[in-house]
This record gives C-alpha cells, structure tokens and sequence, in this order.
C-alpha cells in the first residue's frame, strides 16, 4: 500500500468511498443528502492537504485542515475513510500515521478530533493506540440513525 497527495483524477474513487459513508449517517456530521460538488469542496478542493492509500485501487482516503483561524491554526483537523471492502486490513491505521507526519510537514503542532463517536469503538480505540487522549465528551452530540442520540469524544495529539 501507498499513501500519496490525491489529484483531482482520483475524485471518482474518493467519491464512491465516501458516498455510502456520508448516505449513512452513522459516523460522519455531514448531511445525508450532501451533494457530490458540496463533498468535494469539503473533501478534496478546500482541505490543506487530501491522501489516498492504494494497492490495486484507491483502499482508503483522508484531507488535514486547520482546525481554526488565528491564533490556535497550529492545529489541525483529520478526516479518515476506507472503503468498506479494505475494513480490517490496516488501512486507517496506515493513514493515520501517516497524516501525523504529514500534518507536521505541514506545520501543524497537533491534531485534534471534534467528534469521534463513542459508538465508533473501532475509531476510539484506533486514536486511543495511536496515541491520542480525550479531551472532553460532547454528551448526546450526535443523532445517530440506529443508537439514538450518542455522545462525541474530542480527542487531541501533541505532534
């Protein structure tokens, strides 16, 4: 697997990752209907960077941000999807630590996620191992189509 910066010839492949990711509702706060155009600006034309991982095919995908302006732009935001054929096989751990070199090159200082779902125990424990703590728990943050209303972690990492 390689990880490299995506190029606009990759949007087809990102996009049909993250259609049936975003359609769901279960991890993401983005709306369920977001159009394709609002999903690329959001994804791949408006981040500090955008990554795809790829071994026969694009495996997995993920865009660094600033979190904020001003003052606190040291700090980045991550976004990760994989495509659900490549679950299992290493490929968010890959990216990442990958986007945390990657983030550093860029000049951030840390990253930190708004809302890791708590009923996303695959992504807690994933940061968790890569060294991020939570910060804060956002109670009842999140509508969740089958849970109900579930609480959101904020968790951080000093790069």
């Amino acid at each position: 697997m390689i990880i490299r910066r995506a190029t606009p010839t990759d949007w087809p492949a990102i996009w049909n990752i993250l259609e049936p990711v975003f359609r769901a509702g279960e991890t993401y706060a983005v709306a369920t209907d977001i159009t394709e155009d609002a999903a690329r600006a959001k994804w791949l034309d408006t981040p500090a960077a955008c990554f795809v991982a790829e071994s026969d095919g694009i495996l997995g995908t993920y865009y660094i941000r600033a979190n904020f302006d001003g003052h606190a732009d040291h700090i980045c935001n991550a976004g990760y999807v994989t495509a659900q054929d490549a679950a299992g096989q290493g490929v968010a751990t890959a990216m990442c630590r990958h986007s945390l070199t990657a983030a550093r090159d860029l000049g951030f200082a840390a990253m930190q996620f708004n809302l890791v779902l708590a009923s996303n125990t695959r992504a807690v424990a994933l940061w968790h191992h890569l060294g991020f703590v939570t910060v804060g728990t956002l109670p009842d943050a999140f509508r969740h189509p089958t849970h109900g209303l579930v609480d959101a972690h904020i968790m951080h990492k000093t790069l």
